[in-house]
């Protein structure tokens, strides 16, 4: 019954290409599918056929209205909605949607992050149908995937350019297969993302004025226990999470979203949701959907979802995992093979990923900066800031024989006998994984492991088609620079040659060890800690010619993504610090001085009684100047944070908050934490970290 269930639910919710075969005429459908599956621009002839079509279909599933869905520079999903209705000069109305409504609609383009591409008086914007991606029905609404353009044609959200750097990178890897003799008639990246998320009660969420404005806990003692023992990775699910999950399930099933693994993570509360892999920019948004299904579906479960990348402290963070592959028409072109040796094609794809972050290391890094992700990056199960490439035990000595020109032997897959002869024997994967790495190969995909988990992934998955697109085509130019040697000599000379001059990323090592930063200094590898480290790669020179080369990003739109981001950051720390000055003079001052009122009476009182009172004295002492220290505290953040809020130029803002306020509100933490470990739990106004991580 249930596998029945699931089969008949699966993707009811969406447009998908059997609706489309039922509902449209042949002729349409499959101009229709030409356009998806080779990208092909759409008439309006065509479009008013499928609108019609899709209306007709939504009708049936209850929907009232649509909306063009899209993605701006704030990383999040936005809708407008509009009702199908038309009335009619009798009073009666018509439910209509035309193909124009489809392929266009127009909402306001100034009040969403635009780093200066838009003023406040040129309002106008564009919403442009993605075909590519299948519209779906959510909360009666019919949503229609699309990118989100200014009047003038900049890019203004997350898609277009994602969009872009797929075409990029399809047309460069055409011409490499084509070298190989192979005329595929699409080539596409595969994405998989693993969402890690925390979940906790939603009365404690409530009770928190950090979590419900920033989506972590500014203040918290360290609790008395943490992750040390290790006993919520893969444990037994508590009954009312596993029942979220279960609901989850079942809504992202509907929305064709192949979640497939869900599980404990390691600190506790944390858990993970990973699908099935799926064409690049449509995991993209079906993580969107998830983030927003995460939220929303875990209110009915009495807790709240927390997908900020540290929400607390003393606890590992949240990443999102974003692996990625490529592949020719079904054919993943990241598969070693049994030889990978002797696959050369493999080797040459390859030699460009590596070259490819090598090049552009200081950019892949700047497309996952963010406050939140900079109190992740570096800690356990997070990755460092150096971005570094790790191979693994079966291609790792391949690349170094190639260096060296030596032979390069086969790594046999090795069977390994568990000692127990009812137990089966198991062939040892290729390679390891290794959890300290930003970028590591694992079979037949990277994993870029430095994704934040509550940011839209279109950001490094960008820069990673551009930069792969980049190298593919210097291996084309490479060989038809040498048309008269022999091709498969001329490809082995440039695979040695990229491993060659791009060793320097390769590192299979622990990525958290001291040693492996200066290594890495030595070695000349960026180590960008900040966000204001960071971004300064998005404009610089080298940046602008790779996405101008390619069509990606003009440098008008790549200086407006610098300017939406360092803003961005600046408001979220000032917003951050505000609420820290809220919550010290109206929650814990007021607290604090009630509880050692409160002692101080009790001294009193033991005093006329004739009985000396030390450990009450001692503890007033220590109460009173805790508060005299919370006191200065919020007066001086509250000052430097005035201060760094005036600053005009952003990336002078950025460093002033990140080198002067970021102190500030570390100071006056330590400073409120530390009264949280004397007062009585009963005074203290807010759920502790024991409270909130470890609830039944």
């Amino acid at each position: 019954m249930a596998q029945d269930k699931v089969t008949e639910e699966y993707g009811s919710l969406v447009f998908s290409d059997a609706d489309m075969r039922k509902r449209l005429p042949k002729p349409t459908y499959k101009e229709l599918s030409r356009v998806i599956k080779e990208n092909k621009p759409i008439d309006l002839d065509i479009a008013n056929e499928v609108a019609h079509a899709m209306k007709e279909w939504a009708l049936e599933k209850g929907a009232t209205h649509f909306t063009h869905w899209f993605q701006p520079l704030n990383g999040i999903t936005s809708e407008k909605h509009d009702s199908f209705i038309t009335p009619q000069d009798d009073g009666s109305v018509l439910m209509a949607f035309s193909g124009k409504e489809l392929v266009q609609g127009e909402p306001d383009a100034s009040s969403f992050p635009n780093g200066g591409l838009r003023a406040t008086f040129e309002a106008r914007g564009y919403t442009v149908w993605d075909p590519m991606s299948p519209a779906f029905i959510k909360d009666e609404v019919l949503c229609i995937p699309t990118a989100f353009i200014s009047y003038t044609g900049e890019a203004l959200d997350k898609k277009t350019p994602l969009l872009r750097s797929e075409v990029a990178l399809e047309k460069q890897a055409k011409r490499v297969l084509a070298l190989f003799g192979r005329t595929p008639k699409r080539v596409i990246t595969t994405v998989g993302l693993e969402q890690e998320y925390f979940l906790i009660k939603e009365e404690d969420f409530e009770a928190r004025t950090d979590l419900r404005l920033t989506g972590r806990t500014l203040f918290g003692a360290e609790p008395s226990k943490g992750q040390e023992l290790e006993e919520h990775y893969f444990g037994a699910i508590r009954p009312s999470v596993n029942a979220f999950m279960k609901e989850l399930d079942d809504e992202l099933w509907k929305l064709a979203i192949p979640a497939k693994t869900k599980h404990n993570e390691v600190a506790p509360c944390q858990h993970e949701l990973a699908p099935i892999f799926e064409q690049g920019s449509l995991a993209i948004d079906d993580n969107l959907l998830t983030m927003e299904k995460l939220k929303l579906l875990a209110t009915n479960y009495g807790l709240a979802c927390l997908e900020h990348e540290r929400p607390f402290e003393y606890v590992n963070g949240s990443g999102k995992h974003d692996n990625w592959s490529i592949s020719a028409d079904g054919r993943n072109l990241l598969e070693p093979g049994p030889h990978p040796e002797d696959n050369l094609q493999f080797l040459v794809f390859l030699a460009c990923l590596v070259a490819a972050v090598d090049e552009h290391a200081s950019l892949m890094r700047a497309s996952v900066a963010s406050a939140g992700n900079d109190h992740r990056l570096g800690a356990n199960e997070a990755p460092p800031a150096i971005v570094s490439v790790f191979l693994g035990d079966a291609i790792t000595p391949i690349v170094e024989a190639l260096i060296k020109k030596e032979h390069a032997e086969a790594h046999e897959d090795e069977v390994m006998d568990l000692g127990v002869p009812a137990l089966p024997d198991i062939l040892r994967d290729n390679t390891d994984r290794n959890r300290t790495s930003p970028f590591a190969f694992t079979g037949n995909k990277f994993e870029f492991r430095m994704c934040g988990s509550q940011q839209n992934v279109s950001d490094p998955n960008v820069v990673l088609n551009t930069a792969v697109a980049e190298q593919f085509e210097r291996f084309c130019d490479y060989v038809a620079a040498r048309s008269d040697e022999d091709f498969l000599v001329v490809a082995m000379r440039f695979v040695r040659h990229t491993f060659r001059d791009h060793h320097r990323i390769i590192f299979d090592g622990n990525g958290y060890a001291s040693e492996w930063e200066a290594e890495a200094e030595r070695r000349g590898l960026p180590n960008l800690k900040t966000t204001p480290d960071a971004l300064p790669a998005l404009i610089d020179p080298k940046t602008v010619q790779l996405f101008q080369t390619y069509g990606v990003l003009s440098e008008s739109e790549l200086h407006a993504r610098y300017v939406a981001k360092a803003e961005q950051y600046a408001k979220l720390l000032n917003i951050e610090a505000n609420v820290m000055v809220h919550m010290a003079r109206h929650q814990y001052i007021p607290a604090i001085v009630s509880y050692s009122g409160d002692v101080a009476t009790t001294v009193a009182t033991k005093a006329e009684l004739g009985i000396d009172a030390v450990a009450e004295r001692d503890l007033v002492r220590r109460l009173t100047e805790g508060t005299n220290a919370i006191y200065a505290l919020v007066t001086e953040l509250e000052e430097k944070n005035a201060s760094a809020r005036e600053v005009a130029d952003p990336a002078q803002r950025d460093r002033a908050y990140c080198d002067v306020v970021i102190p500030a509100m570390s100071a006056l933490r330590a400073a409120v934490d530390g009264m949280e470990n004397i007062c009585s739990k009963a005074c203290w106004p807010v759920p502790s970290y024991n409270d909130m991580l470890f609830y039944v």
